[in-house]
């Protein structure tokens, strides 16, 4: 074998196989006192040029017996967030949108807090998740609903716009509304344009845009239970989503009368494509976002972003004890931007496991999956990693070091390290 071989395959087999001393085996041998035990983990670290570690342990389908691998594609639940504020801050630069503007001039319908009628609703207030609005009823609509007329009274909290942070996933159904109407174009099809070809990354929100050899690597989704109110960590392993079996879903939206999307209009439903959450990609490449925004919007030779938008996307708009109260999300929210939060990085903090540090990223939580992308400025680092499936409850179990999950507080302490 040729020395430039043998040093590629002792490469691989670093990152395939790490040492067994490392933290992230234990969690999925169930091993570690600390943690429930997982289905699966991949872990990612990398900095502005390269992938520095990478690693998955685990099986990606248990009723397959398939290996979880650092390519397998995931739902990586609210970290698809920050991919939308990606495709919108490009479409401010571009001049096609204004985070500023009234919402309601997009949309073509008044958009308006019932009890402030006069405020109007901006992109920043729902990037920022300071609108007003919150999920109550509801927030994915099926393909043949209006949004328009999905709203109710129940979706407006005790805020007037820009005046409370209250985290919501519709937010972002109404963010993608206005991408629609703003541009003449499909949500999933402008994703696919606007950020994952780019930087080619084979990728799609409920899979739309990516191949047939990514859905052939997608991992299952898992709990001990047949949901979150039912956990037990003797039981089996219940796929929750994504048990494909190497098949595409007949349809990739919910929908009431057979799934004609050739009828949607665009711009009347931004939820059906889960823009909230429903982006299916690996861990390394969403690691390559990370590196985008670390280089300031450029990577490979592509610019999507200048340094000026990266850098206001990176700038609270609400933050925990400032003039705009707000639900602090369990204490994993004390810092959010126009699309990305923050781990504070302040004295005392109980964001985050690693001390001293703002971190900037989003975290993921659905269908039994725990996920981060966080890019560290300071060190010039990222960080990315996904649990696939938790044998018990992980935010019951004792937490290490902050107020995420024990397993989080181990794994990003594992690559922070």
């Amino acid at each position: 074998m040729k020395p430039d071989m043998r040093a590629v395959l002792a490469l691989s087999l670093l990152l395939a196989s790490p040492a067994a001393a490392n933290p992230l085996t234990a969690l999925v041998a169930g091993t570690d006192p600390r943690s429930p035990q997982l289905s699966g983990v991949v872990g990612v670290v990398a900095d502005r040029n390269r992938i520095l570690r990478a690693e998955a342990h685990g099986l990606a389908d248990i009723a397959a017996n398939r290996s979880l691998k650092t390519d397998s594609v995931i739902r990586v639940a609210s970290i698809s967030k920050l991919v939308v504020a990606i495709a919108v801050w490009r479409l401010v630069e571009q001049g096609r949108l204004d985070l500023d503007r009234d919402v309601s001039l997009y949309l073509d319908w008044q958009l308006r807090h019932p009890s402030h009628p006069q405020m109007p609703v901006t992109l920043r207030q729902l990037l920022s998740h300071t609108s007003g609005i919150v999920d109550g009823p509801g927030y994915g609509f099926a393909l043949e609903e209006r949004l328009q007329d999905s709203l109710t009274t129940e979706h407006w909290g005790p805020g007037a716009p820009g005046k409370r942070f209250e985290y919501a996933n519709l937010n972002y159904g109404l963010i993608a509304s206005v991408m629609e109407k703003a541009t003449g174009e499909r949500f999933d099809r402008l994703m696919t344009r606007l950020v994952l070809a780019p930087l080619k990354i084979d990728a799609g929100y409920n899979w739309q845009g990516a191949s047939d050899a990514a859905i052939a690597r997608a991992a299952v989704l898992y709990r001990k239970g047949r949901d979150e109110t039912a956990w037990n960590p003797d039981g089996p392993w219940v796929p929750q989503v994504d048990d494909l079996k190497g098949q595409r879903a007949p349809c990739p939206v919910r929908s009431t009368a057979g799934c004609d999307l050739a009828a949607y209009r665009i711009g009347d439903n931004g939820t059906i494509f889960s823009p909230q959450g429903g982006l299916r990609i690996s861990i390394p490449d969403l690691a390559r976002i990370g590196q985008l925004l670390l280089r300031g919007g450029k990577l490979g030779g592509v610019r999507l972003l200048k340094p000026a938008t990266v850098n206001a996307m990176f700038t609270p708009v609400w933050q925990a004890g400032g003039a705009v109260p707000g639900d602090d999300y369990h204490g994993q929210m004390l810092c959010y931007g126009a699309g990305p939060h923050c781990l504070s990085g302040r004295a005392g903090a109980t964001d985050q496991p690693v001390k001293g540090a703002r971190w900037w990223g989003h975290l993921g939580e659905a269908y039994g999956l725990l996920a981060g992308l966080w890019v560290d400025q300071r060190r010039g680092r990222v960080f990315a990693y996904a649990l696939t499936g938790s044998s018990d409850d992980p935010f019951k179990s004792p937490h290490v070091a902050s107020s995420f999950s024990a397993a989080e507080d181990i794994i990003m302490a594992e690559l922070a390290r």
